[in-house]
């Protein structure tokens, strides 16, 4: 060693991690975070500057860290020359540039390196150097043909991994309604919140490089149940203690508070789980969308078939239903490779954080290919049969009577067609709804359906798991009879519900029709919260051949109304949003035929109405107001207004107090907007009597 070098040995002096530069060119920059956070199989440059010139002789070391004990064998311990270039690992280091006592190093991760947070040390000789912000961020590269979870074009990558705010659908198939949500990926401790996850999973280093094994991980920490995870499931109705779960506006709050205060979040519900593993699949850099099934089945039997038990009266019964039918459920999809599996299921792949059945001991649900659920491939990992159930079961009506004191089970109706309607998410870089059924599964009796539903159960009948046969279409009736239902399709909360339900005959006889039909107040999940009223009549059908050539059929109408009273009191009592549905049995005496429909309604509110500048600068003041006429009949009352402005503000409420009928309120908030670009801001109004209304509005922030 020369002797100077021995008296002057080389120090680093300070490290800059090029944050702009990088950030850019690994589109990182959103993040509300001020370590360097790169995404894996792609370069990063940092820049030192040393205490003196380099000499040739001078060592300078990068050495990597990730996780609690880190080790070599593993891949947890990284250390990388810089002045050769050469490594024994798949990272590697090289100086690029040298500029008196500045030099660059250019850092390449493998595509396949350990997602996370790593501590980076630089050792030159006897000295080693720790940055204050020490921290390296990695995280999944889908910009990476390398990376699993590659994703071929920029509006695809821009919506499922970069976009923030978006759609979540919700209603009934006949009336599906985009709730905005702001899933709020760059905000503040979000990315921290997702690492503290990754740590909480407790994987094996190797299994964290894995997209498939970490959605899955992710899937069970969004829900509380086993692992005192992020948000806690509530289907009671009340929420004291906690926050409704219709007054969430995105998730970035639910997981602030969680990482603030590790306890799980109170109270969530299927969107909200959907929406918060949206972030943080997008955090983590997985491309994620949120995704709704309209009249989602609940099978807890794996025989692809939803009972449904009906009284006399044709009200359902609560005590006998345990598979139940949702009028919708969100669940979300992540996109990857599965090298894992035989060819063909690469992609779009379903994953579910809210709690219904658990899978290998725990809550979780997935990923499983969503290309296996259609094709009926139930066989292939993980829980493709509870997801093929859920799009794909049948429903089967069944009339419970009391004869001699015993339970009698007649089967109405088998229906194969009114599961898995409408699978819907948002379209890439459009504030629209897209229609993925077709993803999910062929058309409805096409040939491919029905072998994908015969395919399906082969595999189930093989577990012994209850026989799943292949419903074949029912004989024609004789008494061929239509039940639908016609009048106020619009319900107005505080106005009474006037329906007539109507009994088309399309066949060549009278009949004798015994008619009853139920009138219940249902939650999203098909939960029983009220009955309303009850109709018992026989009815005679008009013939059909007594009719003129132009007419469709004989139609008998037969008159419900309910006062409004009769179902306001339960509507003030749930925190949750009740839509109203009717069941009708006909039993034609003649024939001794049974037909049973089932019909949904759904309740209309007033707007909320967001009123701001379509553009504003940042760092400058603007002002937000929120108005709201209460145009309904009846007071509101314990109005409260939630507002979320993603990069602008955090979530806060506004205690309106009670609105009478005609009475409005106008809040106002002052934004100081922090970053430029495109920002929603999303206000949602509930109170006693109506849950759930929702407004959003954009404004243009410019540097």
């Amino acid at each position: 060693i020369k002797q100077d070098e021995w008296r002057d040995p080389l120090k680093v002096t300070g490290i800059d991690f090029l944050r702009e530069q990088n950030t850019r060119l690994h589109h990182t920059g959103d993040y509300n975070n001020s370590s360097l956070i790169v995404r894996r199989g792609q370069p990063f440059e940092l820049k030192l500057t040393l205490s003196r010139e380099l000499n040739n002789n001078d060592k300078v070391t990068l050495q990597l860290r990730i996780g609690e004990k880190p080790m070599q064998s593993n891949g947890t311990l990284l250390s990388m020359n810089a002045r050769s270039g050469q490594t024994d690992q798949s990272w590697n280091a090289k100086i690029c540039q040298t500029n008196g006592k500045e030099c660059r190093i250019v850092v390449t991760s493998p595509a396949d390196a350990i997602i996370g947070k790593y501590l980076l040390n630089v050792i030159t000789g006897p000295s080693v150097y720790t940055p204050d912000k020490k921290c390296v961020y990695v995280l999944f590269n889908p910009w990476c043909e390398a990376d699993s979870v590659f994703m071929p074009g920029d509006a695809e990558r821009a919506e499922y991994v970069l976009n923030d705010t978006g759609y979540l659908y919700v209603g009934s198939t006949k009336m599906i309604r985009g709730r905005p949500w702001n899933f709020g990926q760059f905000e503040e401790d979000v990315l921290d919140c997702c690492m503290y996850l990754l740590d909480k999973s407790q994987l094996k280093p190797k299994a964290k490089k894995d997209p498939v094994i970490i959605s899955r991980a992710m899937s069970a920490l969004v829900n509380s149940e086993d692992d005192r995870g992020v948000v806690f499931a509530s289907w009671s109705g009340k929420y004291t203690g906690g926050t409704p779960p219709l007054a969430w506006t995105g998730s970035a709050p639910i997981l602030q508070q969680y990482y603030r205060t590790k306890k799980s979040v109170l109270y969530g519900q299927c969107w909200v789980f959907s929406g918060v593993l949206t972030t943080v699949m997008r955090s983590l850099g997985i491309p994620a969308r949120s995704v709704t099934n309209f009249a989602s089945a609940h099978d807890t039997e794996e025989n692809l078939k939803v009972d449904i038990y009906l009284n006399e009266n044709g009200g359902k019964m609560e005590n006998l239903t345990t598979d139940s039918i949702w009028n919708f459920h969100v669940w979300n999809d992540v996109w990857m490779k599965r090298p894992d599996l035989p060819k063909g299921f690469d992609g779009w792949q379903a994953i579910d954080a809210t709690p219904q059945e658990k899978s290998q001991g725990i809550y979780q649900c997935g990923p499983t290919p969503v290309n296996a659920i259609r094709k009926g491939e139930v066989y292939l990992p993980y829980d493709s049969k509870f997801v093929f159930a859920e799009v794909n079961a049948d429903r089967v009506f069944w009339l419970v009577k009391n004869v001699d004191g015993k339970e009698t089970y007649t089967k109405l109706r088998e229906e194969t067609k009114v599961i898995g309607k409408s699978i819907s998410t948002k379209a890439v870089g459009k504030d629209t709804r897209e229609d993925i059924t077709g993803q999910y599964k062929f058309p409805e009796e096409s040939p491919e359906e029905r072998k994908a539903v015969e395919t399906a159960c082969s595999y189930l009948q093989s577990n012994n798991l209850g026989i799943c046969e292949v419903t074949l279409p029912p004989e024609p009736l004789k008494a061929n009879l239509k039940l639908g239902m016609e009048g106020e399709k619009e319900l107005w909360p505080g106005q009474p519900i006037e329906l007539n339900l109507i009994i088309t005959n399309e066949s060549a006889g009278a009949w004798t029709v015994n008619l009853a039909a139920s009138c219940q107040l249902e939650s999203y999940t098909g939960k029983v919260e009220a009955s309303l009223a009850t109709i018992k009549q026989t009815v005679q059908t008009k013939d059909k051949a007594g009719l003129s050539l132009l007419s469709v059929g004989a139609v008998n109408s037969i008159p419900l109304k309910i006062a409004a009273d009769a179902y306001l009191k339960a509507m003030m009592s749930i925190e949750d949003e009740l839509l109203v549905k009717v069941n009708i049995i006909a039993e034609v005496q003649e024939t001794n035929e049974k037909l049973t429909e089932e019909l949904s309604l759904t309740f209309k509110y007033p707007p909320l109405k967001v009123e701001m500048a379509d553009t504003a600068k940042i760092n400058q003041d603007f002002t937000c107001a929120f108005i709201f006429k209460n145009t309904l009949c009846i007071p509101l009352e314990n109005c409260k207004l939630h507002v979320e402005g993603l990069g602008i503000f955090t979530m806060e409420t506004f205690d309106q107090g009670d609105i009478a009928p005609g009475g409005i309120f106008k809040s106002k908030i002052v934004c100081a907007p922090r970053r430029a670009g495109l920002k929603k801001i999303v206000a949602k109004l509930n109170s006693t009597q109506l849950k759930g209304i929702t407004a959003e509005k954009i404004i243009s922030i410019t540097e």
